[in-house]
């Protein structure tokens, strides 16, 4: 018999198994062992020596095989099913503060709001001063909006100062390392234009905490891990290291688990936003107005000066000119039709346009039947992914400083067929660079001689800065729980956060920066953000992404919403750097594709590229890099490997997603949480 023909048998017994429906588990492992011997190098030459019914058992079989721990999978969490509010964030205590606001009548936007203002309470992978992003659906106009709460680079934060500081890029940590605050004018101006409530009312669970809460244990022992940087600025010192002592004779710095964490600086700052609004309602201001005269207080009084005070003291740049220019953009949000399905996200200030690119990539490619986590899919993901990302790294940036982004051409689907015409699709590409999307836009590129000489990995960054503030460290791996010991290993439950409510309102957010070790300014208690890091110094890299006052650093967050016929069909988003997109994808497809349910998809276990050039650190590249968990069988990782790429197994790809599907059939809400860390939900 040929090879072809025994193969021909072999299939053709499992299909039969399979219709037959007996011996199902052990025609599993057979399957697994014929893919094994199938997945040679010849692989993707196969069709040509197997017969048309060989081609439709494998087809069928492969769906089926990959179809069963999809559809069938178990969750270690339940779907939240509500009928009038879901909220969903990174901390029980957080997405509690979410239920309690619309317990007091407030909507989706009054909700979410309160779960920002509580998770930055809580130092969950962010704080007061840092940067919020937004995507909000208005059912009383049908309309997607983007809120733009980024801060900008300060006075004085040009390429020329970091370099004459030694540095290859604006540093991880420390007041240099601070755009202006974001998410305090971000929650407000969403409360005064969408929510119902008043800023007190949405900010009453937060100010509690600030007042004292119980502090969850990773999060201590986080402030443990840091204790050697924090202990050089004394208001941080002040509020994350209550046990220091000058003689290091404390058994510990940070508090313990479960004790009282206390901020009476920021609890003072938040009260003194909540006096202004009640005194300019006392004076006969409207709820918006009233709420606005906070923001300037904020921005422009007496908050202002101490944060700017306490930044300075430390050799930080912002000025109060800085605050008071600093704006939020309501604005237009991007977006791309999938199948029939509208996926938005937000510009190129943050990396949300490259799903919507990868989107493009492969919506041409037969990715169901290829079937879930399959070799070839896989190496589909992989391929789209690092063709996107390669425009991100050279293409985003601040959409309102110059030059402007060429975002028509990258979001134009010929310019994703030209781009998915690059792939090989039976080995990694190690070389992919950016594409041309200028002439897809009717223009020409001004900036083809830097393309000519664009490399995949960046020039390696300094290990140390200027003044101690380390450079190096790549941020990923220092959330990363596989890349720490086993003392330290823990869960990172970090933020990101969905509302939606019956009037039809769909909020999602994902907030960040001033995460700890956070520079605390002042007396104000507020944490500045890190993202200066993620500008770069060199045009060479990225031209639209320079270091200038007044300009946005292209951040990595990316909140996202989903309509299907112009109504709601998902909300989600995640935390993790460079690694949200591809979570967001591959959960994105998780449904669309392969028929998971929402807690299901937030659960499923991710594949995690590194290949993109980091947004930290010293903007760091591995080609090839790529990290599986055990529920890859063994067979597609060996085949992945032999197609060049670097396989790691870990236990599990950080994927900590947070989502709403909105049931059409129904009219219900379905909320899910990934289990991956704290991650919680709350629905009614």
């Amino acid at each position: 018999m040929s090879e072809a023909g025994g193969w021909h048998c072999k299939l053709q017994t499992f299909y039969s198994g399979l219709l037959a429906g007996a011996g199902y588990f052990i025609y599993l492992q057979k399957w697994g062992a014929i893919m094994s011997a199938l997945l040679g190098s010849n692989f993707f030459r196969i069709r040509p020596y197997v017969a048309a019914a060989s081609v439709a058992a494998f087809s069928v079989a492969a769906v089926i095989t990959a179809a069963l721990p999809a559809s069938a999978q178990k969750t270690t969490r339940p779907v939240l099913h509500g009928k009038h509010w879901v909220a969903v964030t990174g901390k029980p205590l957080a997405a509690t503060a979410g239920s309690m606001t619309f317990t007091r009548g407030g909507n989706a936007v009054d909700a979410a709001a309160a779960m920002l203002a509580a998770t930055s309470t809580m130092w969950d992978t962010l704080g007061w001063g840092g940067e919020t992003q937004a995507l909000i659906y208005n059912p009383k106009t049908g309309k997607v909006i983007g809120i733009n709460a980024l801060g900008v680079a300060p006075t004085g934060a040009t390429a020329e100062f970091f370099k004459n500081q030694g540095m290859a890029y604006p540093p991880e940590y420390g007041p240099l390392a601070a755009v202006t605050p974001g998410t305090p004018g971000g929650l407000m101006v969403m409360v005064a234009e969408y929510g119902k409530l008043s800023l007190a009312e949405v900010l009453a669970p937060a100010m509690q905490m600030a007042e004292g809460y119980p502090v969850e244990e990773n999060q201590a022992d986080n402030m443990e891990r840091r204790k050697e940087l924090l202990s050089q600025w004394e208001h941080s010192k002040k509020v994350f290291l209550p046990h220091i002592k000058d003689d290091d004779s404390q058994e510990r710095a940070a508090p313990y688990a479960g004790e009282i964490l206390k901020q009476p600086d920021l609890l003072a700052t938040l009260q003194k936003l909540v006096d202004t609004e009640k005194a300019a309602l006392a004076a006969g201001k409207s709820r918006k107005e009233a709420i606005y005269a906070a923001y300037d207080r904020f921005y422009r009084g007496d908050i202002a000066e101490e944060m700017v005070r306490g930044s300075r003291e430390y050799g930080g740049l912002i000025t109060m000119e800085d605050l008071d220019k600093w704006q939020v953009h309501i604005e237009e949000p991007v977006s791309t039709s999938y199948k029939g399905i509208d996926v938005y996200k937000l510009t190129t200030w943050v990396q949300g346009p490259v799903m919507l690119q990868a989107l493009n990539i492969l919506e041409k490619v037969d990715l169901k039947g290829m079937g879930y986590n399959s070799t070839r899919y896989i190496h589909s993901l992989y391929q789209a992914m690092n063709l996107s990302f390669a425009d991100r790294d050279f293409y985003y940036g601040d959409p309102y400083v110059p030059p402007v982004e060429p975002v028509e051409g990258l979001l134009s689907k010929a310019y994703a067929d030209q781009r998915r015409s690059l792939i090989d699709w039976a080995k990694n590409d190690p070389t992919v660079k950016p594409g041309d999307p200028y002439p897809f836009q009717n223009g020409k590129n001004p900036y083809l001689d830097l393309l000519e000489k664009w490399t995949p990995i960046p020039p390696a960054a300094d290990a140390d800065g200027a003044d101690g503030f380390q450079v190096a460290q790549n941020l990923d791996q220092s959330l990363d729980p596989n890349a720490m010991t086993d003392d330290e290993s823990f869960l990172a439950g970090t933020t990101s956060i969905q509302a939606a409510d019956a009037e039809g309102w769909v909020v999602s957010i994902t907030p960040s920066g001033g995460w700890i070790p956070a520079f605390i300014a002042g007396n104000s208690g507020i944490g500045l953000s890190q993202r200066m890091q993620s500008f770069v110094l060199d045009e060479g890299l990225n031209p639209f992404n320079i270091v200038q006052p007044g300009q946005r650093p292209r951040a990595t967050l990316t909140p996202s919403l989903a309509l299907k016929d112009g109504k709601p069909l998902m909300a989600f988003s995640v935390q993790g750097g460079d690694t949200q997109d591809q979570n967001l994808l591959q959960f994105f497809l998780n449904m669309t594709e392969f028929n998971m349910n929402v807690q299901q998809a937030a659960e499923a276990h991710n594949i995690t590229s590194y290949q993109m050039q980091s947004s930290f650190g010293a903007h760091k590249s591995e080609p090839g890099r790529l990290q599986l968990t055990l529920k890859v069988p063994e067979w597609v990782r060996v085949q992945l490997g032999k197609m060049g790429y670097s396989v790691e197994i870990v236990d599990r790809t950080y994927s900590p997603i947070t989502a709403i599907y909105f049931d059409s059939k129904t009219g219900t809400m379905w909320g899910g949480a990934s289990d991956y860390g704290d991650d919680y939900g709350i629905a009614w």
